[in-house]
């Protein structure tokens, strides 16, 4: 694991990265951009909502980010945040079941709030009543790099960070600097064989789960069983995601370029799940915590 802290002990980095090539390698292909479909403003909403739904409900039964809940759990601590934001939450992503293992939770009463770009507001609404109101949801416009001011929280990014270019990553990072929140961003996309391996099975995922997602939608269940069209977009959205990826190493470049004072970054891998899970995870802290942390790592240390 990297740690880099920003901040009065700041001095020059140990290492460089040829930004060029950075910029280029897992966002473009033989000099044609990778995209999402349901990145896309006119993907149709019935089917973007079906996609996240699945997604929600095979990451789920995975338990794909079980392993980072200690690690978040301390974050949240740290950061002695009362309310986590996600942010691009699709269909709620992990936090049906997360957020019943926050430690944090007991006894501080942590809330959750889900919002997006494009909000699934009734996959949103489930999870509240599921949860019987500890998970709450935005139903407005969420820019990742722009939060309203009433947002304010401990942010999270599940499965998502793949889909900003490093510019927008890094205007993320930053927005959750200067508004002195912490973040955490967790991806289970990688660009190696296995995981790649691993996301041609969604398509058949999707065709076995379809009818047990929730909440139940006619449209999720005709545009897989009679028009598969989720299913394709599972299999192509989910091969671009492990090629648009970024690596620890390109994490760490990306927190190097956040203009902060008293900040540290953790950038590392957690394995123990079906898939190792890459993780980036910042928040403010005292000039000399930030020293003393950097101090007492014994692993490679990036100062800035």
């Amino acid at each position: 694991m990297t740690t880099i802290s920003t901040g009065p002990v700041s001095a020059a980095a140990n290492e460089t990265i040829d930004v060029e090539k950075f910029i280029c390698r897992g966002r473009s292909f033989g000099g044609a951009r990778f995209f999402e479909f349901h990145d896309h403003k006119w993907f149709p909403k019935s089917l973007r909502d079906g996609v996240t739904d699945a997604l929600q409900f095979i990451l789920s039964l995975g338990g794909i980010y079980r392993p980072i809940v200690p690690l978040l759990d301390k974050a949240v601590e740290v950061s002695r945040a009362e309310r986590i934001v996600d942010l691009c939450s699709g269909g709620g992503g992990p936090w049906l079941w997360l957020y019943r293992l926050l430690g944090v939770g007991n006894g501080r009463g942590v809330e959750v709030c889900l919002t997006d770009k494009y909000p699934n507001v009734t996959a949103f609404e489930n999870a509240r009543q599921e949860t019987d109101g500890q998970i709450t949801f935005y139903r407005g416009f969420v820019d990742a790099a722009s939060l309203p001011r009433e947002l304010a929280g401990f942010r999270t990014i599940f499965t998502s960070f793949h889909h900003f270019t490093p510019d927008e990553a890094v205007a993320i990072l930053q927005n959750a600097v200067d508004d002195g929140q912490g973040i955490g961003v967790f991806e289970a996309a990688k660009r190696d064989p296995l995981n790649i391996l691993l996301t041609v099975l969604m398509p058949l995922a999707g065709f076995l789960t379809a009818p047990f997602a929730r909440p139940v939608r006619i449209s999720r269940l005709f545009w897989t069983y009679i028009i598969p069209v989720i299913p394709f977009v599972l299999l192509f959205d989910g091969v671009v995601s492990c090629l648009r990826a970024y690596s620890q190493k390109e994490l760490s470049l990306l927190a190097a370029q956040v203009k902060a004072e008293n900040y540290v970054w953790q950038i590392g891998e957690q394995s123990g799940g079906l898939a190792p899970v890459t993780f980036l995870i910042g928040h403010p802290g005292p000039a000399k915590q930030v020293a003393q942390q950097s101090l007492n790592c014994t692993e490679p240390v990036l100062v800035k």
